[in-house]
């Protein structure tokens, strides 16, 4: 066994191997010592292997599937390896000590989950890859659970916004690649390469060619390969888990960084999880594939005004029919998620269950399809839903009749095909029940017999049916000619077989058996039914979604006296009495009112600089306002009065900072390292928000970069901005930048208490108020009382000296060209880049040579 064993942990390298031996999976040596120490169970022995004692842990595989998730959020990947034969086959065919052939059928991985129990309903689980190849480079995504597959043409400065909109939970690379740093998992390089892409696409999806599915550039071909090739090694079973692969481009969507996904918190809180997010604040879908669809378009906000037109109009049919909506959404929510029920089928892990949720889920589309195509005109997407709805008639009308009610789990104990289907069926299952019946009159023979009213006839594995009593009365049937035959002493009890229970236990088994291979074949052939309508149930399954993601937005619209926004040809960003959809939610929980905000960029005022106190409500007005863009260009209505937005092309937010001590960051170099990005990559259609640009260096510094960063956006970048800050100085700029405006968020002192408006009104603030806000901080007395005089004495001096500010009015605007960079000292980099201690003595006289020539040049 223990050479099987070491063949099979061979085979499964770094993961956990799960060996299955009887109803346990066991695990030896280091894999039971990390996985007893994960799952706190306890560690023993089992013989000895080379002289020394073989560590072992095991679980229940009745329970396996809690044990994985443990596993698996801890980081670990397990190999299954489960027994291909059963005791008696290996007897039959290798003698009675036989060892049971086994083999591993599966590597479950934190991006190859399907068990309902093992992932989140309500978010997607991505497995994704990164490939390069001919300057270009690519992500392939699949979510198994439904077979969802997209390859992603990008670029490999977008590749970490493309990798934040997925959030994928395991991503491959290939060893000592460019990307490795992104990888949770390293593959060989081979399995990155273009060519051998091709042919397991193609071998994949059995084509010739794959010009069906779209043009592939080598880079999708290498990731795609590479993640495919994944896929065959995790889960061993041959079958296609993917449905045709759809190709997007990063252009297509919204660009947003992964430092602005964080900062704005679109689909996760800072603290981690869902509560707190604008997906939190917003989700009001009613299945778990409408959950998943809704954060995928908020992760990814379209850039085609036809397509998000397509879905507010969707939404507003939803929106103003309250009575339609609540009927769609109480029917939406009696649906099973068919989705990830045909993924299960597709891995070869579906149950009975799983087709019982096919023919539910099916049913209730038709039944939608029916009530939806009665609405005329209907808006462009209902249209094109509706068809996707139907069609599975004959599959509903066979799975009906075939399956019981409410199928089970566990398929090993049959019970799922319904009486009436299959008349052989019947019989085995009417011979087997007959069968039962001669037992239990065997029963009640066999007591009245023998006088022993504790006698009684049980089942196990190991004996089959048997005769049980009272270890008192064993010696009673012990007796010669009593017709019983000892086959077991315990405790408390003896066990006996009889020749005709023999014969009936022999009828009701083997009426069982043949029962459950029938019930088996036709589970088998059930599952081929669902399998090959499988494109059109998942496009079923698709439709269902976004009708969920569109009834449950206009519920949250509803509520929230949301409106729908209007798409402009010009960059503008009209917004009237705009909120924050996640801090208004909070502030309603709290009993207190949200304080709306109007907000209009455009040509003649495109940069907004935003003054006032801290707690004032800066940093909401400006994630607001780029929380409305993203709900408008992901398809929602937004929470305001009335919106007017062009489109946003890429979306910045620099709001907040904090230490990245893992890559040797501060809390500043975090701060530039994102405002260079901004720089570098903002365009005219982009909107940027920016919040203290300079406040972690000296104030002189600070002061400095957030000047020139004003100028650069105003004039070489030219988007739309809303720029915070507690530099005053900077309103000078007002005089000089024609699309420049200045707004401030009022506040108040009264009676010696700062009283915060958080209204956002023209012009600049008064001040900063920063030792009224320290006081409701709550710092002592006498420490506000000497910042209060240190204050007083530092605005004096700023009153003759002209301030931190002083000598900018002659500072020229915009200057055409930057300084030129020092000339480079040659000599010096080359005195600076010599390793003497590795210089051998050939080498320090050629390297004389070459320093002599150097400075021959210089002179």
């Amino acid at each position: 066994m223990m050479a099987q064993y070491l063949a099979l942990k061979a085979e499964a390298g770094d993961c956990l191997l799960f060996y299955r031996m009887g109803d346990f999976f066991e695990l030896f040596f280091d894999d039971a010592k990390a996985a007893s120490a994960c799952l706190d169970i306890a560690l023993t022995a089992r013989g000895e292997h080379l002289g020394a004692p073989v560590p072992m842990c095991g679980v229940p595989v009745h329970a396996a599937e809690g044990y994985l998730a443990r596993l698996i959020k801890a980081g670990h990947r397990v190999a299954i390896a489960e027994q291909t034969e059963s005791p008696e086959a290996a007897r039959r065919a290798r003698g009675s000590k036989a060892l049971v052939d086994r083999a591993i059928v599966r590597v479950v991985t934190a991006g190859t989950l399907t068990e309902e129990a093992l992932l989140d309903a309500r978010s997607s689980n991505w497995c994704c890859a990164i490939g390069a190849a001919a300057g270009g480079v690519a992500v392939a995504a699949a979510d198994i659970s439904t077979g969802r597959f997209e390859i992603i043409e990008t670029t490999e400065a977008a590749l970490a916004a493309e990798l934040a909109r997925l959030n994928p939970a395991e991503t491959l690379a290939a060893e000592d690649g460019p990307f490795a740093h992104h990888a949770t998992t390293l593959r060989p390089r081979a399995a990155f390469d273009s060519a051998g892409g091709e042919a397991r696409l193609k071998s994949l999806f059995a084509v010739a060619t794959l010009e069906a599915f779209g043009d592939f550039s080598r880079a999708a071909l290498s990731a795609a390969g590479a993640l495919v090739d994944y896929l065959v090694y995790t889960g061993k079973s041959g079958r296609n888990p993917l449905e045709r692969p759809q190709i997007h481009r990063s252009e297509d969507t919204m660009a947003i960084d992964a430092a602005t996904r964080d900062s704005l918190e679109l689909t996760q809180a800072q603290g981690g999880g869902r509560r707190g997010s604008l997906l939190d604040a917003v989700d009001r879908c009613v299945t778990g594939a409408g959950a998943r669809l809704l954060a995928a378009d908020l992760a990814a906000p379209l850039m085609d005004a036809g397509a998000i037109g397509e879905r507010l109009d969707l939404l507003q049919l939803f929106a103003d029919d309250a009575g339609g909506r609540a009927a769609l959404r109480d029917t939406l929510r009696q649906a099973p998620d068919i989705g990830r029920a045909l993924g299960r089928l597709v891995a070869g892990r579906g149950t009975p269950r799983d087709l019982g949720q096919l023919r539910d889920g099916l049913g209730a589309a038709w039944a939608l399809a029916e009530r939806l195509a009665r609405i005329a005109p209907a808006p462009a997407l209902l249209a094109r839903l509706v068809p996707a709805l139907q069609g599975h008639g004959a599959l509903i009308d066979t799975l009906s009749r075939a399956l019981v009610p409410a199928p089970p789990v566990d398929a090993g104990q049959g019970g799922y095909i319904a009486e009436g289907y299959d008349p052989a069926l019947d019989d085995l299952r009417a011979a087997g029940a007959g069968g039962r019946r001669a037992i239990a009159a065997l029963e009640a023979r066999y007591r009245a017999e023998t006088g022993i009213s504790a006698l009684k006839i049980r089942h196990n594995a190991v004996l089959g049916y048997h005769v049980e009593v009272p270890a008192r009365h064993g010696d009673t049937l012990m007796r010669e000619g009593s017709g019983f035959t000892h086959r077991q002493t315990m405790a408390g009890a003896v066990r006996f077989n009889a020749p005709d229970l023999h014969e009936a236990a022999l009828k009701v088994t083997q009426a069982g058996a043949h029962a459950l291979a029938a019930e088996a074949a036709h589970l088998e052939e059930l599952t081929a039914l669902a399998l090959d309508r499988r494109a059109a149930i998942a496009a079923t399954a698709d439709a269902l979604a976004r009708l969920d993601v569109a009834a449950g937005l206009a519920e949250r619209a509803a509520e929230g006296g949301w409106t729908r926004p209007r798409l402009a040809d010009t960059p503008v960003f009209e917004v009237t009495g705009g909120r924050h959809p996640v801090v208004e939610a909070a502030l309603a929980r709290a009993g207190d009112r949200f304080v709306a905000n109007d907000c209009a960029l455009g040509t003649g005022a495109r940069l907004w600089l935003v003054t006032g106190p801290n707690m004032g409500g800066k940093s909401t007005f400006l994630r607001q306002n780029a929380l409305i863009a993203v709900l408008a260009q992901a398809g929602s209505f937004v929470p305001a009065e009335s919106a007017r937005l062009g489109l946003v092309d890429r979306l910045f937010s620099r709001v907040g900072a904090a230490d990245n001590l893992a890559r040797g960051r501060s809390t500043f170099m975090v701060e530039m390292v994102e405002t260079a990005a901004i720089l570098a990559q903002a365009t005219p259609a982009s909107f940027v928000i920016l919040d203290e640009v300079g406040r972690g260096t000296s104030t002189y510094d600070g002061l400095a970069i957030a000047w020139a960063v004003v100028e650069a956006i105003h004039d070489d970048i030219g988007c739309r901005c809303l720029f915070a800050t507690h530099y005053h100085e900077l309103t000078r700029l007002a005089e000089r930048c024609e699309a420049l405006a200045l707004h401030h968020v009022r506040a108040r002192e009264w009676k010696g208490d700062l009283v915060l408006l958080h209204e956002v009104a023209p012009g600049p603030a008064d001040r900063s108020y920063g030792i009224a806000v320290a006081r409701l901080a709550g710092l002592p007395p006498a420490t506000l009382a000497r910042a209060k005089a240190v204050l007083a004495r530092l605005e004096a001096g700023r009153a003759k000296t002209g301030g931190l500010a002083a000598g900018l009015d002659d500072l020229p605007l915009f200057a055409t060209a930057a300084p030129a960079e020092p000339a480079r000292d040659a000599l010096r980099d080359a005195l600076a880049a010599l390793d003497l201690d590795a210089l051998t003595p050939r080498a320090a006289l050629d390297t004389l040579y070459a320093l002599k020539g150097l400075a021959g040049e210089a002179g």
